[in-house]
């Protein structure tokens, strides 16, 4: 989850706590309860490994410089721009970030010191040029007035490394900009393998779930959309409109974030990601079914009702057999879309196939090999279920 997500979730309620570089500030302590200082940060320029020019703030006039939002790289860039004479680039994560600066569409980018030290570490192909400027304190953040035992015993924790000495040890592994020689590039892939694996079974499981309450939802709306009840048609077509006009981003942040805020509860994550995907994809089986019924010639059923056959059992013996045919292409496309569509939700937090990638690459800065491989998993499994349902199809039709 991105470090925006992050807060609004626990805004929502939907988290306990949040620890991702959260700096502590007077305006998050209106709305937050923070542990006792984990580490001072601040706030560095970084640059491509092998740019020369930039050096300094004043080299960045007329240029593009990268920033992540919600961060104090963030807040310090924007107070500076116009003194510099730069444009701000926002991204979600460091990793993207780099990766502009790599390409070269961002001559610098602002960081937090710990984490782009880290990244200089791990040979992400951006260093740092200029003095740490003075930032704020890092704090594990909680919900104001609760979680307090939870608060105590972070800071009881925190207290015990310090004395112990396994604080220094890890800060200095992480903040040491020189360390040991990175993993090579199959090495990287090897280690990554069995959590993409992981995430990808979620994302099946994921897709067959969601895809199971669309078709409930497809059938109910969708033959109110071809009743003869005014009504039930407007309610239908009110549906669709509605799910299929709101993004999918849009959505999936409103169920798991806006509405457990306005009511005060916490929604399961699984529950809210169903719930997405089902009423989005819900949205569009709804006019795969009425246009394949409605695809039908009238005259068949006219034909029925002139033998005298009642309307729904004319629906059941003749209109809807003839449908299925018809429909069946658009419900695998419908399964293939879907899916995709399971990336999306890594936005709130999802791990399935993307946000596990995404989570390999923060560690490993490695964004070609990693998305590489992602996207032959994805290619590899829509290909045989395309297959599979083809099967399926060819035998629908000469059944």
């Amino acid at each position: 989850m991105g470090f925006n997500a992050a807060v609004q979730a626990l805004e929502a309620h939907q988290v306990d706590g949040v620890i991702a570089g959260m700096s502590i500030t007077d305006e998050r302590k209106q709305t937050f309860d923070f542990s006792d200082s984990y580490y001072d940060s601040g706030v560095v320029m970084g640059v491509r490994d092998d740019q020369t020019m930039v050096k300094e703030y004043a080299d960045l006039k007329g240029k593009k410089v990268a920033v992540k939002t919600g961060t104090e790289g963030y807040t310090f860039a924007q107070s500076i721009a116009s003194k510099y004479g730069f444009t701000i680039v926002p991204f979600d994560e460091s990793s993207q970030m780099y990766d502009d600066v790599k390409t070269g569409n961002s001559i610098a980018c602002f960081d937090d010191f710990p984490v782009l030290s880290y990244g200089q570490k791990m040979k992400s192909g951006v260093k740092v040029v200029t003095k740490m400027e003075k930032g704020g304190s890092y704090g594990f953040a909680v919900s104001k007035g609760q979680n307090k035992e939870l608060l105590e015993k972070f800071n009881t924790g925190l207290a015990n490394i310090k004395a112990n000495g396994e604080y220094k040890r890890i800060i200095d592994n992480y903040t040491a900009t020189q360390g040991q020689a990175p993993q090579s590039r199959l090495e990287i892939i090897k280690d990554a393998l069995p959590s993409l694996f992981k995430g990808l079974g979620n994302t099946l499981i994921y897709t067959i779930a969601s895809l199971f309450f669309a078709f409930i939802l497809g059938l109910i709306f969708g033959f109110m959309k071809v009743s003869q009840n005014k009504w039930l048609r407007g309610i239908a077509t009110v549906f669709v409109d509605l799910f299929r006009g709101i993004p999918l981003i849009v959505l999936a942040f409103f169920i798991y974030f806006g509405i457990p805020q306005a009511f005060g509860f916490t929604m399961p994550l699984f529950l809210a990601a169903i719930l997405t995907l089902s009423l989005n994809a819900g949205a569009y089986v709804t006019e795969i079914i009425r246009g394949g019924i409605q695809s039908i010639d009238r005259g068949q059923m006219e034909a029925a009702r002139s033998l005298g056959l009642p309307y729904r059992k004319a629906m059941i013996k003749i209109i809807i057999p003839q449908a299925i045919r018809i429909m069946i292409p658009s419900f695998i496309n419908q399964l293939v879309i879907t899916l995709k569509d399971t990336s999306i939700l890594s936005a709130i937090g999802l791990v399935e196939l993307t946000q596990s990638g995404k989570i390999v690459i923060a560690r490993t800065f490695t964004s070609f090999d990693i998305w590489l491989v992602v996207a032959i998993i994805y290619l590899v499994v829509i290909t045989i279920l395309t297959k599979i349902s083809g099967r399926l199809e060819r035998k629908v039709h000469h059944g």
